[in-house]
């Protein structure tokens, strides 16, 4: 068996880059080691950038993102008891759109199959070989049981952190740029009605919180916990009354319900370098992985994809080898910028364990300085709606 290009990993840098080699005329297969109805079932939250929506749009697979999911202009940054609006519209002239990152993945599958696309779902012991050649192969065992040699031109790995492609660069051979952060977040899905019409970033002396929202009946809220809680010690009365102080003043209240989903999940920043071994390109959590508090996860997996079709249509088109030699640099100076970003988030808004009266106090005058200066702020709503995509 053979394509152009052999994609790992149906996640949504995945399906996009399918999508956007599809528009040009090149052939691909995605493997995908999970069934679809876990794909479109495992539950997880999205923030998508302006210019994530455009895309998904002009690929006709935004429609349902546009109708239902929530156009947001601002946040909310809550600290000393006060909540400070940042203003995306007014700042930055664009917005983002809360659409569950699940109900992406269903939109990108179908888009897909409609088309007839190729897609492998429930594979098993997929490795890859020859990848420095100009033969790579994508070895797999299909969900009947029978063992598939997918010959290509170029392997594309986006099945994340835990995939098979990013260990497939020799260890000798790539950088691990990595950070783990003293604390996680404590998640919460509660049916409930919205405690705000935008999202709330709550920073305090107790942690930081975060008040988002699913959809109109069910709101999804997150507040700063140690890396190691565990879900059980938490009852739900303990649950409101730490959301609850680390929101309250000026009349704020939270929306309470039946909690009936909760976790913990782990900070960490993670770069891999470079993003390229042979004809092996990796793209998505497959190279990078950022705390979400600055919302970067989803996007950057697709600005990576969009640099890297441009650079395969190149290539199949000329044979030149020119911006596939830049992917990697190229999609690094994004990742980088986001890296910070979300750094920057994180260190502002959360509280170090092993902190002391200066840390709180330099994060106050620093969340200050971002909702008094419109420059600041500038800054803020840029980064947070996302800068262009350019390939």
């Amino acid at each position: 068996m053979r394509t152009q290009v052999g994609i790992v990993g149906a996640g949504p840098a995945g399906l996009v880059l399918s999508h956007l080699l599809a528009e040009g005329g090149i052939d691909s297969v995605v493997v995908e080691t999970r069934s679809r109805a876990e794909i479109e079932q495992t539950m997880r939250a999205g923030v998508l950038e302006q210019g994530t929506v455009e895309l998904l749009t002009a690929m006709g697979a935004g429609e349902r993102a546009l109708d239902e999911g929530a156009r947001h202009e601002g946040i909310e940054l809550r600290f000393g008891g006060e909540g400070h609006r940042i203003d995306f519209a007014a700042l930055a002239d664009r917005a983002v759109w809360l659409y569950p990152q699940h109900e992406v993945l269903k939109d990108l599958i179908a888009a897909r199959l409609a088309t007839g696309a190729d897609i492998r779902f429930e594979v098993a012991d997929v490795s890859l070989r020859d990848v420095a050649s100009d033969k790579p192969v994508i070895a797999f065992t299909e969900a009947d049981g029978t063992p598939v040699e997918l010959g290509c031109d170029v392997i594309a790995g986006c099945d994340g952190s835990g995939g098979v492609s990013r260990r497939t660069i020799p260890d000798d051979q790539r950088a691990d740029h990595f950070r783990a952060y003293p604390f996680g977040w404590f998640g919460i899905l509660v049916e409930a009605p919205p405690s705000s019409d935008e999202l709330v970033y709550a920073h305090s002396e107790r942690g930081f919180a975060l008040i988002s929202t699913r959809t109109p009946e069910v709101q999804r809220m997150y507040f700063q916990c140690d890396p190691d809680e565990r879900v059980e010690d938490w009852s739900d009365d303990r649950i409101w009354a730490e959301l609850g102080a680390r929101v309250a003043g000026d009349g704020f209240t939270l929306a309470e319900g039946p909690i009936f989903d909760r976790s913990v999940i782990p900070m960490r920043s993670y770069v891999c370098e470079p993003m390229r071994h042979g004809r092996l390109f990796l793209a998505g959590d497959a190279a990078h992985t950022v705390p979400p508090t600055g919302a970067k996860g989803l996007n950057l997996a697709v600005a990576d994809v969009v640099v890297l079709a441009r650079a395969l249509d190149s290539y199949f088109a000329t044979g030149s080898t020119d911006l596939l030699d830049a992917y990697g640099p190229t999609a690094s100076r994004r990742v980088w910028r986001a890296q910070h970003f979300s750094w920057w988030m994180t260190s502002m808004l959360h509280t170090d364990p092993a902190g002391s009266v200066f840390d709180l106090k330099r994060q106050l005058g620093e969340l200050e300085l971002l909702t008094a200066t419109t420059a600041a702020a500038t800054h803020l709503a840029e980064a947070y709606t996302g800068w262009p995509i350019e390939p």
